[in-house]
């Protein structure tokens, strides 16, 4: 991982033909620079080399403190969004006297509320403490939660809904750019993919949990309703993960308890190869400019828009879906963990391919081909077939590789602090929206089957197919023109520009990840 020596800065005439957008001198740019380029200016263009077990050791001491608290809290993240599925099924619906289309816009209100925070919350992620904001985030959307098992009206849980979609909308975006931050591009994806697969043990989690919650009171009773105790359980849970990732979790490499003096230099040393830096506090406007005229910026916006239509009738309605295959309330609560075990092999396996064939776009497009066939097997076969429709909902499960590669690309591709985060911030909007829209296809008057909400998913998924395809196509076409200017005579790359919060579009040492 050795980096070579960078050779003098160019003149400003060798720059235009060099870089796009670029300031003329390195003293510009150093002055709302990456905040690591402190650091590596008091080393006077002394570069850093790290051997092979050096490298080996920081990233499994990286590993082991960082990973677990993500992954946990990951998992703690989609099971709080999806207890409102569980809790459908053991009497809520009753106790808050819901009717008509009340239970889709609930599904739908979580959303509005990350949608309505989204920009704002990466903004501040920017802004403030890394590590800190996030873990503040994590512990008020536990309290919010927990909340759930006061309320007593429609509008109560209305009220709930909606604030603890503001506090989960920073975790995503939190974690891609903690990803990106201790993480070099090759590490990313499968990082990427192995805490997103905790959305799977979640499911798992949180079914079996809702099980034993469900027959435990059936057959004892409870001093309150069992629906509740799964909002309580699951808060409290997260309330003590929160204040476990603000002991755990560094803003980043310069104040990480848990490294040396020493070691903290090497961690940025050895991220120097993602051409991105760690972090940047300043916001800047030609960042987000460029972020709006980038083709991939609508291209992942539209593919989570339409892929998240699917996911947000699915993630609300699969109890219910379930029970629709012939099946009781409790064996849906069991019978839906298996779907999260599917959802965490899909992903590693996505991860491990992808990271193995450096082609993590074309691997990741198996999961969403699954989830068409299964789908078109809940479609087609009848109703006697309780087996062979339960089988295409566990298919359905592995549809979600493609959003997790595009969140890893998101990591790896898109360069400039501002600009990465209005990127994740415009790319969660349209996760936002189709997680809106997907419960409304989900009609009362289609159950049980749901065969037009059924049928629009399989569309859905087509056409994110297509998109998927055009991103591939984009990236591996940029890398060509990025390579052809490399290789220009008159090409000359910047001191330390991987510190200089350079965008991908001007910084041509950075490769597109495909």
């Amino acid at each position: 991982m050795a980096d070579e020596k960078s050779p003098p800065s160019p003149t400003m005439d060798e720059e235009k033909d060099t870089t796009k957008k670029v300031d003329p001198t390195l003293a510009e740019h150093a002055q709302d620079a990456d905040e690591a380029l402190a650091v590596f200016q008091e080393f006077h263009g002394e570069v850093i080399t790290l051997d092979e077990a050096t490298n080996k050791r920081l990233l499994r001491t990286i590993d082991w403190h960082i990973m677990p608290i993500m992954c946990l809290v990951y998992g703690m993240n989609f099971l709080d969004k999806t207890t409102l599925s569980y809790a459908s099924i053991m009497g809520i619906k009753t106790d808050l006297d819901l009717k008509g289309d009340d239970y889709q816009w609930l599904s739908s209100l979580f959303y509005f509320g990350y949608l309505a925070w989204e920009y704002p919350t990466n903004r501040l992620l920017q802004k403030l403490p890394l590590g800190k904001y996030s873990a503040a985030c994590i512990v008020a959307w536990g309290v919010i939660l927990s909340c759930f098992a006061a309320v007593s009206n429609y509008s109560g849980a209305i009220a709930i809904r909606f604030f603890l979609g503001i506090f989960e909308a920073s975790v995503t975006p939190g974690f891609a750019l903690l990803t990106s931050q201790w993480y070099t591009k090759s590490e990313q994806g499968s990082r990427v993919n192995f805490w997103f697969s905790f959305n799977g043990w979640g499911q798992i989690f949180g079914g079996l949990v809702a099980y034993g919650i469900a027959v435990g009171t059936d057959r004892h009773g409870s001093a309150i309703e069992p629906w509740k105790i799964i909002f309580l359980v699951t808060g409290l849970l997260t309330i003590c993960l929160g204040a476990l990732f603000y002991w755990v979790v560094p803003d980043n490499q310069l104040n990480a308890r848990w490294l040396k003096k020493e070691d903290r230099v090497l961690a940025l040393a050895r991220v120097r190869v993602n051409q991105q830096g760690i972090g940047n506090k300043h916001f800047k406007l030609h960042q987000v400019k460029e972020a709006l005229l980038d083709p991939m910026t609508w291209a992942f916006f539209f593919y989570a828009l339409i892929a998240d239509i699917p996911n947000g009738g699915i993630t609300n309605f699969f109890s219910q879906l379930i029970t629709s295959f012939g099946y009781t309330a409790e064996q849906s609560l069991l019978y839906g963990v298996p779907g999260g075990a599917i959802e965490v092999i899909s992903l590693l396996g996505s991860g491990f391919l992808g990271q193995y064939t450096n082609q993590r776009l074309l691997c990741s497009t198996g999961g969403i081909i699954s989830g068409i066939i299964g789908m078109i097997l809940i479609v087609a076969l009848p109703m006697s077939n309780n087996v062979g429709r339960l089988i295409g909902y566990y298919m359905t499960m592995a549809s979600a590789t493609p959003f997790v590669a595009l969140l890893a690309m998101i990591s790896s591709n898109v360069a400039g602090y501002t600009k990465k985060t209005t990127v994740a911030a415009i790319y969660l909007i349209g996760y936002c929206a189709g997680n809106i829209i997907g419960p409304q296809v989900f009609r009362p008057q289609d159950a049980p089957r749901y065969v037009p909400a059924e049928i629009t998913i399989i569309v859905c998924w087509g056409v994110c197919l297509f998109i998927l395809v055009f991103i591939w196509w984009w990236y591996k076409k940029e890398n060509e023109k990025k390579a052809a200017i490399r290789a220009r005579p008159e090409y000359t790359r910047l001191e330390n520009q991987e510190w200089l919060d350079l965008t991908d579009w001007e910084n041509h040492e950075l490769v597109y990840v495909l």
